[in-house]
């Protein structure tokens, strides 16, 4: 009995000391390795958990992670899209079984339950939990929740300051993009690594699947339209997920002064980037559900005209229409509710039509806005100066202006695309 307990003990001490070996040599992989060249992105790649099914997003793959954020002063820029998955045990009543049961947790309380000592949380356009309008204020406060200070890093604060960043040691940065060029969320992406490059902060990226990550479409933006609903030179459908976009922006030397910032992404694990994928919850208020995330690149362009997407009803950019398009087809009349205080025609009846039902696109659809202008009864009203900023150049407004056939505007978009794609090559995660 005596030399069984013996033998069991050194197997048990065994066992722990490659746990902590492992936790070790995995806590060194996050900290060393994290800095980034151009043409060899750095990312984190360790057997995954074998009870966890179906595609890992980076935040599940904690045991990456919490390594390089025990024992520092963490922030975290995050929103309600920062989920993660965990495994845990439970007993069925019917058969007394031990069984996993998935359960998500918010990447902020999980932190906390981990023993991370967050200091501050920071916020994206629509805010720390993603209840405020495209474009409405959101001042810095507390989450009442947890009691952490949130600093918002939209409106005039779209990038932390140094005073903002004081104290923090690494920086955990967790939001669910939709691969569309003027979603803010990767300006944000943008600002945060800046602020980490002048701060000498670390900075760890948990990867994400791109909704929209088989799709490479739209023109290129030009520089001089810069702005923060486009930052960057890429299409307006870029095909990219969240991680390997800021391996881009870090090895093309985007950011202020080219500056780059000491960078890891925490790759998502069973995903490839034409897998259809289903956010678990809407990453902003206007964005309800997969055929809205899937519409939306293509609908967007319709917010730099005198046309409503479906702002202030239940089909947001799932539908589209104004006072001034025909009435035979289609008419909604918007409302204010969450996410459109005061939504375009709030009030007033528009005619157009309803997407809600269409099959999945698979490119940047450009046809609903041309059949639009062409229909609109004042085509002199129909663009805003807002236009150019969404298309990130004149050229496509001059096209629609001109009467361009679509096929014709699709090919003078082609040598852009052709050169995006060739640059982004190295900073691919998931295949071509």
């Amino acid at each position: 009995m005596v030399s069984y307990l013996s033998g069991f003990r050194k197997i048990l001490l065994t066992v722990v000391k490659n746990t902590v070996l492992f936790s070790l040599l995995l806590f060194t992989a996050c900290g060393n390795s994290a800095s980034v060249t151009k043409g060899k992105p750095v990312t984190i790649e360790n057997p995954d958990n074998p009870y966890r099914k179906g595609i890992n997003t980076g935040a599940d793959r904690f045991w990456l992670y919490l390594p390089a954020l025990r024992g520092k002063k963490v922030g975290v820029t995050t929103n309600q899209t920062g989920l993660v998955t965990t495994q845990d045990t439970v007993r069925e009543l019917e058969t007394n079984k031990i069984v996993l049961q998935p359960r998500q947790h918010h990447l902020v309380d999980f932190l906390l339950s981990k023993k991370i000592n967050l200091q501050t949380i920071y916020a994206p356009e629509h805010g720390f939990r993603g209840t405020a309008d495209a474009g409405e204020l959101v001042k810095d406060g507390k989450d009442t929740q947890t009691g952490l200070p949130i600093t918002s890093l939209y409106g005039n604060n779209k990038k932390p300051s140094a005073e903002q960043l004081a104290g923090i040691e690494v920086m955990v940065f967790d939001i669910q993009d939709v691969g569309a060029r003027f979603y803010t969320y990767i300006s944000t992406l943008h600002y945060v690594m800046e602020a980490c490059a002048e701060q000498h902060i670390p900075l760890i990226v948990l990867d994400r699947p791109n909704p929209n990550g088989s799709i490479v479409d739209g023109p290129v933006l030009e520089k001089e339209f810069s702005s923060f609903v486009g930052m960057h030179p890429i299409p307006v459908l870029h095909g990219m997920t969240i991680g390997e976009y800021a391996q881009m922006i870090n090895g093309e030397k985007w950011l202020k002064d080219g500056v780059q910032c000491e960078l890891t992404v925490i790759p998502c694990s069973y995903y490839k980037r034409e897998f259809y994928y289903s956010l678990p919850v809407k990453p902003s208020p206007n964005l309800p559900n997969d055929q809205a995330i899937n519409l939306y690149a293509s609908l967007c362009l319709f917010e730099g005209t005198n046309v409503s997407v479906g702002r202030g009803t239940d089909k947001q950019f799932q539908i589209y229409g104004s006072p001034d398009l025909p009435g035979d087809d289609y008419y909604f009349t918007p409302g204010p509710n969450e996410g459109a205080k005061n939504p375009p025609y709030n009030g007033v009846m528009c005619f157009g039509k309803d997407l809600s039902e269409v099959r999945r696109v698979h490119k940047l659809e450009i046809k609903w806005l041309i059949d639009a202008y062409q229909n609109t009864t004042d085509k002199s009203k129909f663009f805003t100066s807002f236009f150019t900023k969404l298309a990130g150049t004149k050229t496509l407004q001059e096209q629609i202006e001109a009467g361009m056939d679509e096929s014709d505007i699709r090919r003078s978009w082609e040598t852009g695309i052709e050169a995006f794609k060739e640059m982004r090559k190295q900073y691919l995660i998931y295949g071509k």
